[in-house]
């Protein structure tokens, strides 16, 4: 492992955090190689050196911006585990708290939004690491009517078409009504509404989910067994959550 206080190392640091300061204050207008150079005390090629070419900066800067937002998005989720917040509200919250991270930052979004930098983005998969560990919540608690990776997935398109869909607009012609309403219809369709808990109808493929989720924490229960266990549970989830072929 590099020494993380060796002089290139510092360099690499340095040039990355006041990349990222220009791009919160100017865009990736602002982010040329030149205004980069300058504010980090260092000439042009050292930044070819180091990341490449300009892509590959911003790809280091998304990663570095990316990084700290998620890692404070894990600490959430591990404040509301210790103080028993109720997972639903706690999912609803993040929502609107990353819509907002992704309209605030339109090119970190668009970034992370392609398919092939994602999958290759730590910081990425964090982050869905983190969605997870909450609609995981959810579904321990016997409210996700859909099974975790179809909620997880729903969950991330809409959101990321409600950030595409604001940032399509001029400011002064967006919906600001828009999130909640997305949220809404995602959660109708992934969830059991508290007044609903306990109904027999979908109530198979609710204890199916929530057992699924548990699943780590049955007691008794071999590695082997456990492992039959969640197939089996994920094969009757996914068959209960599939609508009849017409």
């Amino acid at each position: 492992m590099p020494d993380p206080t060796s002089p290139r190392d510092e360099t690499r640091i340095r040039i990355v955090t006041v990349a990222a300061e220009l791009l919160e204050r100017g865009g990736a207008a602002a982010l040329t190689t030149r205004a980069v150079a300058q504010a980090a005390g260092v000439q042009a090629p050292t930044i070819y050196r180091l990341f490449g070419d300009k892509d590959g900066l911003l790809e280091a800067v998304a990663e570095h911006v990316m990084g700290a937002y998620v890692a404070g998005k894990a600490a959430t989720v591990a404040a509301a585990v210790a103080a028993g917040v109720d997972p639903v509200e706690e999912l609803r919250t993040a929502w609107f708290t990353q819509i907002r991270f992704g309209i605030e930052h339109p090119e970190l979004h668009a970034l992370m939004s392609d398919p092939e930098r994602g999958r290759r983005s730590a910081a990425a998969q964090a982050g869905w690491q983190v969605l997870r560990e909450r609609v995981v919540r959810v579904a321990a608690a016997g409210r996700l009517r859909v099974p975790v990776d179809r909620a997880i997935d729903m969950i991330g398109a809409a959101g990321n078409g409600a950030v595409l869909a604001t940032l399509f607009r001029p400011p002064a012609e967006r919906d600001p009504g828009l999130p909640a309403a997305m949220w809404e219809a995602v959660a109708a369709q992934i969830l059991v509404a508290a007044a609903d808990e306990g109904r027999s109808d979908g109530g198979a493929l609710v204890a199916a989910i929530s057992l699924r989720a548990a699943a780590s924490e049955l007691p008794a229960l071999s590695d082997g067994e456990r492992a039959v266990l969640v197939e089996w549970l994920d094969r009757v989830a996914i068959a209960l959550a599939t609508p009849p072929a017409s």
